[in-house]
């Protein structure tokens, strides 16, 4: 029996999830694919957060590769693109990952965010 190497991400082993399942590549647009559709009724399909900071990325499509399109509340609350190999990689002292996924979190519309 072949055994399947699973590809670990940075950071895995401290952060004990992965920020990237196969899960939610699958339930995220391609990039543009929802370039037609009003910001308001755009799906949230998954959240990701640093604790430290309260900065929130919210994807709602992604290129398949490390380009996520997306709503970020942070410095500043605006929609844009941010790569996951930052999500990835980014430490707080002591290589701590500094973003985790929001393992509760449900797909919503932008719209609804709020309430």
């Amino acid at each position: 029996m072949s055994r399947v190497k699973r590809r670990r991400e940075p950071l895995e082993r401290l952060r004990h999830h992965k920020l990237m399942t196969r899960e939610i590549r699958e339930a995220l647009p391609p990039l543009y694919a929802t370039e037609d559709t009003p910001m308001s009724e755009k799906l949230l399909v998954a959240k990701f957060f640093c604790p430290y900071n309260g900065w929130r990325w919210y994807a709602t499509e992604f290129d398949g590769n490390d380009i996520f399109f997306g709503y970020v509340e942070g410095a500043v609350n605006e929609w844009g693109y941010f790569p996951l190999s930052g999500l990835l990689t980014a430490t707080v002292g002591g290589g701590i990952p500094a973003v985790e996924r929001d393992l509760h979190f449900q797909p919503v519309r932008f719209s609804d965010l709020a309430e």
